[in-house]
């Protein structure tokens, strides 16, 4: 440990990579220990094994297809293996990390799995043995650009495509899709400037587009469906709030048993690529995750929503990006956006893709934080429709739905936010 003056904050400790590589361990086991504890380990075992062959587009509540402890053991499990990724390589853990990590354990609840997820891996690792580059360079695109997955699965699960060529077909299609992102993903940025937190979301989505297309020119049509398990507040809800909890504690205890620093971190604009970690260090980071985690749990008790696969990948996704650019200062308005949207639309608030939007919606809070809570509801307002529609395009198989949405969205508004600030400051 060490000392950090910074121009955000007054000084504070510097906590180093062993604190936080033990708290992303800590997070998986946590999550397997659940899993364990909700269902026998034979019968997340057999859970474990349904989710694997299950064709995994949108939605797809692991809860629903596996029961709830072969889904906490999945995303457990995936959390440990990508953390163990990260230690292998040496990378400093950082916000993004963070937010890979997090991001990769709730879409491991409705999505991603431990079969699905490495033949994405394994063609952004090709295109950089072709570059001549280290796969370090682009793992954090790797772990982001595992929202493809579903293509892998439904290709040798889904479609009746004769053996081996269905397996040979979802392994291409994986690979092919993980080759494309790492020269597409900083493209794409410039298209919303960073005001669209799920950056890789918006590029799986151009690239799930043409993909889909491709496979539907050739007869190959997935059919729309919801799979989700209603409840679940009894059971989940308690525990996601003990954890919450203890990540405000443990935070304060780190930062000399204090909040200082905070408001500066809520006062930050949380632009791509805003990086908490390095900005503010890791106590305060752990704070601001637990209270986000806890605002967007509360609102689901409010509204009375469910507590699932989906809405768990919403809030743990929510809690991963509060490392990198969410703070209570820029998510509220964007959630306030999308529920007067409903609201005015005749949408119930308990709605699946409603529930969904409010926490991944989120990932618009930079324009909240750099252009104000009016300009952040009127975001949340369009996305709660834009996102409802687009997922046509890619047939669901971009997990990160919102982020596609996001990025059309952010890509539209920033340009007119900008101009019009430009003519009241002259």
């Amino acid at each position: 440990m060490g000392e950090l003056t910074g121009k955000f904050g007054a000084e504070r400790f510097l906590v180093g990579d062993g604190i936080k590589r033990l708290f992303l361990y800590l997070f998986g086991a946590t999550l397997c220990a659940v899993g364990l504890h909700l269902d026998s380990p034979a019968s997340s075992f057999f859970g474990l094994l349904r989710i694997i062959v299950e064709p995994d587009y949108l939605i797809s509540d692991y809860f629903y297809v596996g029961g709830r402890g072969a889904a906490f053991l999945n995303s457990g499990i995936l959390v440990l293996l990508f953390t163990s990724i990260l230690v292998y390589y040496r990378v400093r853990i950082r916000g993004i990390s963070i937010a890979s990590i997090f991001t990769v354990a709730g879409f491991a609840m409705f999505g991603k799995n431990l079969f699905n997820v490495w033949f994405i891996l394994a063609g952004v690792w090709l295109y950089a043995r072709h570059q001549g580059e280290s796969f370090m360079k682009f793992i954090y695109i790797a772990f982001f650009g595992t929202s493809l997955a579903p293509l892998v699965s439904q290709l040798m699960f889904g479609l009746y495509i004769p053996s081996p060529f269905k397996y040979v077909a979802g392994a291409a299609a994986g690979l092919s899709a993980g080759f494309l992102l790492p020269s597409l993903v900083p493209a794409f940025l410039s298209v919303h400037k960073g005001y669209n937190l799920y950056n890789v979301g918006f590029t799986a989505g151009m690239i799930g587009t043409i993909l889909v297309s491709l496979l539907r020119s050739h007869g190959f049509i997935a059919e729309a469906r919801v799979l989700w398990t209603a409840g679940g507040a009894q059971d989940i809800a308690p525990l996601l709030a003990e954890i919450f909890l203890l990540m405000i504690l443990v935070g304060n205890m780190l930062n000399r048993k204090s909040f200082r620093g905070l408001y500066d971190m809520w006062n930050h604009p949380g632009r791509l690529l805003a990086d908490f970690v390095d900005i503010f260090d890791f106590p305060l980071t752990l704070v601001n995750m637990g209270i986000n985690g806890l605002i967007v749990t509360v609102y689901l008790l409010v509204i009375k929503g469910d507590f699932n696969g989906p809405t768990l990948g919403g809030i743990l996704t929510v809690v991963g990006f509060s490392a990198m650019g969410k703070t209570p200062r820029t998510i509220l308005p964007v959630m306030g956006g999308v529920i007067i949207g409903s609201l005015s639309k005749g949408w119930s608030l308990t709605d699946p893709f409603v529930q969904l939007a409010a926490l991944f919606g989120t990932t618009l809070a930079p324009i909240s934080g750099e252009f104000g809570w009016k300009a952040g509801m009127l975001a949340g307002y369009i996305h709660s429709s834009v996102v409802q529609y687009v997922g046509v395009l890619h047939a669901g198989f971009n997990l990160y739905n919102n982020g596609f949405a996001g990025g059309l969205v952010a890509g539209m508004l920033v340009p007119l936010f900008e101009a019009l600030r430009g003519r009241e400051r002259r």
